[in-house]
């Protein structure tokens, strides 16, 4: 048995770890030892001192991420097994591998049951974010047993976590290569080449989650007047230059996504002028811009971050699709996307609904849309269900 500190739970608390669910709530808790520091392995118990889990603490609404169901020790095996595994699985539904496509996420938090860790891979480069003391605690652990596990597919490692951890944990942490360095960011997605800016950009530098969303839009965007809002690194752009779109305007109010959309358009359509990019507010853009374009993709940031600005996020997605709605050509298209994990797919379609409903325009759902099969969901964990979308067709 391992000397790992322990946490007792109170009476009952244990149900949902008998249904594997992967997180414990500090109102489980009915004592725990002494000393116990943020990003320490301990052993759950229940209220009779049977074994339970083993898993990361963390001060917090969650106090436990759970690493294992088995009474064992988190050592360089557990960690190589568990990337051996998720990579396993890359490997098997051909994203992994793939000369056509370099770029992918490799551990997906819960869904890789690795809660708390998101890699993503960028051609030679890993880029590691962890979400909870633990896996920050874990680092180097978690880049010793990826090294081996990857073999030559990857030669350099950067952490990220800068604005991921609690700021509270007054953890130091700075972003910056773990193992080896690269100045090399240009990553291939489907055969497009994206630049991608880990150093100071969204996430893990690019939006791994919306590659099977893009290669969708593709499709329907020959001949059509495309509207790519809040455009971000302008994946949605390029796809739909490939896809033959007769004129792309991308839209962001960010001056550096701006920036990184011209640059990836010029990388792939060098002096293609069907492409414009506009550095504005959402809103004020498509306020001007009424029964212009026959394909618009409204793919903002989370609306929500917690629970508590639900409402509030609702209210603002139906504000936005209405807006959609408004600058949408009739038999026109429009991909809307909320990423925001607290919105269930219901909530999302509601506002949506509403939207048309304002909009006085008549609607018609032709895909529900989710995040792609390397973001797997862990079917005790639904709540790693996060991006949800629809396209519609709009008369």
């Amino acid at each position: 048995m391992n000397s790992y500190p322990t946490i007792i739970l109170k009476k009952g608390k244990e149900e949902s770890l008998m249904r594997f669910h992967p997180w414990i709530f500090s109102g489980a808790i009915q004592k725990m030892d002494e000393g116990i520091q943020e990003g320490d392995i301990v052993r759950v118990l229940t209220h009779q001192g049977a074994f339970i889990a083993i898993g990361h603490y963390q001060i917090g609404s969650i106090a436990v991420r759970v690493l294992s169901f088995e009474d064992i020790v988190i050592d360089d095996e557990y960690w190589e097994s568990r990337l051996a595994s998720a990579l396993q699985m890359r490997i098997g539904i051909g994203i992994a591998d793939n000369p056509l496509n370099n770029t992918y996420r490799l551990v997906h938090g819960e869904g890789d049951n690795l809660p708390g860790l998101v890699i993503d891979c960028y051609g030679k480069t890993a880029v590691m974010q962890a979400h909870s003391v633990g896996m920050h605690v874990s680092r180097k652990a978690v880049c010793k047993a990826l090294l081996k596990v990857m073999g030559d597919r990857i030669s350099n490692v950067y952490y990220k976590s800068e604005t991921t951890l609690p700021f509270k944990a007054e953890l130091g942490q700075e972003n910056g290569f773990i193992y080896g360095g690269s100045e090399d960011n240009i990553a291939v997605e489907n055969g497009l080449k994206f630049q991608v800016d880990w150093l100071k950009g969204q996430k893990t530098g690019f939006f791994v989650d919306q590659r099977e969303n893009r290669a969708l839009l593709e499709k329907y965007a020959k001949g059509r007047s495309v509207l790519n809002m809040f455009c971000y690194t302008g994946g949605f752009s390029v796809y739909a230059m490939r896809g033959g779109a007769q004129l792309v305007h991308s839209v962001d109010s960010s001056a550096k996504a701006i920036e990184l959309t011209n640059q990836n358009i010029a990388m792939n359509f060098p002096d293609d002028e069907r492409h414009q990019a506009f550095c504005e507010d959402a809103f004020k853009f498509m306020e001007n811009e009424k029964n212009k374009y026959d394909l618009i993709i409204l793919d903002p940031p989370a609306f929500a971050k917690h629970r508590a600005a639900l409402h509030n996020a609702l209210k603002g997605y139906t504000r936005l699709n209405v807006k959609g709605f408004e600058c949408i050509k009739p038999g026109g298209i429009v991909f809307t996307f909320s990423c925001s994990q607290v919105v269930t797919k219901d909530n999302f379609r509601n506002a949506v609904f509403t939207a048309a409903a304002q909009a006085g325009r008549k609607v018609r759902i032709l895909h529900q849309l989710h995040q792609p099969a390397d973001h797997p969901i862990n079917i005790y964990h639904p709540e790693g269900e996060y991006l949800k979308g629809l396209v519609l067709y709009v008369e």
